[in-house]
């Protein structure tokens, strides 16, 4: 029996080679390796840092780039292992490689499939960090809890892919939960498979708020936008932004600076603000503010397809029915569904615990068919 099941993983693993194969040329790895070489060599001149900003730029071109071809390597390598573990196993009759081989296949699988739904990024910022926004919608505590419990598997979602997180702004709720936060997330293609989570996600539970324990729908609202670390790609103005210093406000304990050094930046052009209290210091909240709000215009830029920033008019996102990309359900059923793709999961713990990448891939996928639908 368990001969039969190391035969149909051999049969898997030859079916899985030609998308494996064609997973190289997609990456256009060849290309990448002349364009490393370049760039290495670029970087090795004595006058490489006279330009900060350009050779900053290489640098992370180059990272980029071989971070590309280590992950391929890697995906290669743990097929011919697991190939390898067939062809032991059946020599060896060995039934005690089968439950090795399945979570070996299953890993292989999962990162084969995300690395070909990296082929499908082609936005401009889609290789960029991303920064999430979090606001709750009306309905006091039990929304704020909806709102961090979104921020928890945001937070999960990034664990589980190995990218660092940091919180850029906090604003907790009197009694429970999250009124807003921003957070950053860092990676390589990060924004390109977060930006199908943006907008607005609905909860269906009974609430652990209600006495009577009656069934609640709350609202909570996801930006999620690219991080611009060149200066030259959205340019801020001074005269376009009006700057204020508060004292930190909040549920606090040690999260929260008591001192006047947090920061809210206005963008007069498109009335869109910002704010960040998290840092000590008023400079580093400044600059959380400056990156927010690059990323906010870059969002609405690549959005709208415009060129100039001064076209760009800010969209006041509804947090209400009606206007939900995605159902969280948790009472009377169990299910998660996207409106969009229509991609469901019932495994609701799961995907609170950060399993988002089923929804994340639909999305692509759906909107890679619609452009080649447009030729």
């Amino acid at each position: 029996m368990a001969d039969l099941q190391f035969e149909e993983f051999k049969n898997k693993l030859n079916d899985d080679l030609p998308e494996l194969t064609n997973l190289e040329q997609a990456l256009n790895l060849d290309a990448g390796k002349k364009e490393i070489e370049e760039l290495e060599t670029a970087s090795s001149r004595p006058d490489f840092w006279n330009d900060v900003e350009k050779s900053q730029r290489v640098q992370k071109r180059l990272k980029n780039l071989k971070d590309r071809q280590t992950r391929y390597e890697g995906l290669q390598s743990q097929y011919q292992d697991l190939l390898t573990i067939c062809e032991m196993a059946q020599e060896e009759n060995d039934d005690s490689l089968l439950p090795e081989l399945k979570e070996g296949y299953d890993k292989f699988r999962t990162e084969l499939e995300n690395m070909r739904l990296g082929t499908l990024l082609t936005g401009e910022y889609d290789s960029n960090n991303a920064l999430l926004t979090f606001h709750a919608g009306a309905g006091g505590t039990e929304a704020q809890d909806w709102t961090q419990m979104l921020y928890r598997m945001y937070n999960m979602w990034a664990d589980k892919h190995g990218y660092a997180v940091k919180i850029m702004d906090m604003l907790e709720g009197e009694e429970a939960g999250i009124k807003s936060a921003t957070i950053r997330i860092e990676g390589d293609n990060v924004y390109g498979f977060l930006k199908s989570e943006n907008g607005v996600h609905r909860l269906v539970r009974v609430s652990p708020f209600d006495a009577a324990g009656r069934r609640h729908t709350s609202f909570a609202a996801v930006e999620v936008m690219p991080e611009i670390s060149d200066d030259k790609e959205i340019e801020l103005r001074d005269e376009d932004i009006k700057m204020d210093v508060f004292r930190s406000s909040g549920a606090g304990g040690q999260k929260v600076n008591k001192t006047s050094s947090a920061v809210r930046l206005t963008h007069i052009p498109t009335g869109i603000v910002v704010s960040s209290q998290v840092e000590r210091s008023h400079f580093q909240n400044l600059e959380n503010c400056k990156n927010m709000l690059r990323a906010k215009l870059a969002e609405i830029k690549e959005r709208e397809h415009l060129e100039k920033i001064s076209d760009i008019k800010g969209v006041q996102m509804k947090i209400e029915w009606g206007s939900q990309i995605r159902s969280y359900v948790f009472m009377p059923y169990q299910q998660v569904k996207d409106h969009r793709t229509e991609y469901e999961d019932s495994n609701i713990e799961g995907v609170m615990d950060g399993n988002l990448d089923g929804f994340i891939n639909a999305f692509l996928t759906m909107n890679a068919e619609k452009r080649d639908a447009a030729g």
